[in-house]
């Protein structure tokens, strides 16, 4: 394949090189633990789920890893203000994460490695900055330990600054450090922090700074040089900024593309917790299905905004309605049959930086055909046109016939389904025996269990609110 991608810090599209041929590497910047993820967070893991998905349709290995940052200052302040450990408000928004995940379809991580699972790795990258005159204590006798900025020329190459233009790092108070942009790879504890949130290091209890946990993760699991890292573009500055000075300044090549998707926006503003415009991924779903989300968060490129809208939710959700609609329909002539070959125009569009819309106007313009000959009743040229469609949309991880069976969750879906076609069933025959009153009774069971159903010249479907 010849795949391009917009690299940040180049500022160009670049060839996908991979450092081992067959193979790439992906790092993403996952989740601060501190709340339930929202719509705006899940965007990213959707960005590299379908990108992960076209590689591997294209015959490529993938590694894909994305941490849990489960310690940091956010999660410490909601145990406090909740009355929990700080590791249990963790592990409940870890959960609340992997339940969005697999809600919106996202394969999970080749590897999901936590922040607290790494300290060793991270003390040991402190060691060598520090004997590489890279970093230091702090003078004030904290424990915290800084990365000197000063020592690093090309500090600022990512996010395109120049250092003396740059605001001080808000991560510690200036008193301990050599400049005020210098920023902390690890944080002493302090006297109102529990000790279960602290390790022992050669400086002092404490814990891990933000920046020095993803550059020790990502060695860890892809080496020193890797594929891609990627992550929401409001990480650029300082986060990644930070992790390619500690990492370069360790020694490691580090990314050869990093890539950022832009915000999903909320009245104008990044949708974020602390100005309290979220909408979490639990909530969305109870308005639109599931798949319709989906859909919704990857059918705008990757490098564009949304300006989030309940309108434009909803206009999604029936543009993906007339998507589901032809493949039910093209299903039930010819059978669901498997998915084929994507079209060259589809390839070619998602080689070029992945451009999903332009990938879709070639989805659009396949099923404008197959509704065609769904009029025509040519099943032949139907079932291949079915086969095509199915292919684009498993890339897009949209494919209405198999939705919600992947990754083990099939055993549940194959029983709910076994269980609403035996009530579909008994419907119809107590329609054809003229049993009107048991015909509502069903009817109105399966609405109350959130099941639809649409009663068509072929017999009756059904459909799940939340998607099928």
């Amino acid at each position: 394949m010849t795949m391009r991608l917009y690299d940040s810090a180049s500022r160009e599209l670049r060839p996908l090189d991979p450092v081992v041929p067959g193979q790439v590497g992906i790092y993403h910047c996952g989740l601060t633990v501190q709340g339930p993820p929202h719509i705006g967070h899940i965007r990213k893991e959707l960005v590299f789920d379908v990108l992960r998905r076209w590689l591997e349709h294209a015959g490529l290995q993938v590694t894909i890893i994305a941490n849990v940052t489960d310690i940091e200052d956010k999660i410490l302040a909601k145990g406090r203000e909740q009355g929990k450990p700080w590791f249990e408000v963790a592990y409940e928004n870890e959960r609340a994460l992997h339940a969005a995940y697999e809600v919106l379809g996202c394969r999970p991580p080749t590897y999901e490695p936590r922040a607290t699972g790494h300290v060793p790795e991270m003390i040991e990258m402190i060691t060598e900055l520090i004997d590489r005159g890279h970093a230091y204590p702090a003078t004030d006798g904290s424990g915290d330990v800084y990365f000197d900025v000063r020592s690093w020329p090309d500090y600022g190459q990512l996010s395109n600054q120049r250092l003396d233009d740059m605001q001080a790092a808000p991560d510690a108070p200036p008193e301990g450090k050599r400049d005020p942009r210098d920023f902390a790879l690890w944080k002493g504890r302090k006297t109102d922090e529990p000790e279960s949130a602290s390790w022992p290091t050669p400086w002092g209890r404490g814990r891990p700074g933000w920046h020095l946990e993803c550059s020790a993760m990502a060695a860890k699991y892809l080496g020193h040089e890797f594929d891609i890292h990627g992550g929401g573009l409001d990480l650029r500055f300082p986060h990644h900024e930070n992790e390619l000075a500690q990492s370069r300044a360790a020694g490691q090549r580090f990314a050869r593309v990093w890539m950022h998707n832009a915000m999903l926006n909320l009245g104008n503003s990044k949708m974020s917790k602390s100005v309290g415009n979220t909408l979490t991924v639990g909530e969305v779903v109870k308005r639109v299905p599931a798949i319709a989300v989906r859909y919704y968060l990857v059918a705008a490129h990757y490098r564009s905004i949304i300006e989030f809208s309940e309108q434009s939710l909803a206009e999604a959700a029936t543009a993906f309605e007339r998507i589901e609609g032809f493949c039910v329909r093209a299903a039930e002539l010819v059978g669901e049959g498997e998915p084929g070959t994507v079209p060259q125009a589809f390839a070619d569009a998602m080689d070029d930086d992945l451009s999903v819309p332009a990938a879709l106007a070639v989805l659009q313009a396949e099923i404008g055909e197959g509704n065609r000959q769904l009029a025509d009743g040519d099943t032949a040229a139907l079932a291949a046109t079915l086969a095509s469609v199915r292919a684009m949309l498993d890339v897009l991880g949209l494919d209405p016939l198999t939705w919600g069976t992947q990754d083990g969750s099939g055993v549940a879906t194959d029983a709910l389904g076994q269980l609403v076609d035996a009530l579909v069933a008994a419907r119809a025959e107590a329609k054809a025996a003229k049993d009107w009153g048991r015909a509502d009774e069903l009817r109105d069971q399966l609405t109350a269990a959130g099941i639809e159903l649409e009663d068509t010249p072929s017999g009756t479907r059904w459909n799940l609110k939340g998607g099928r």
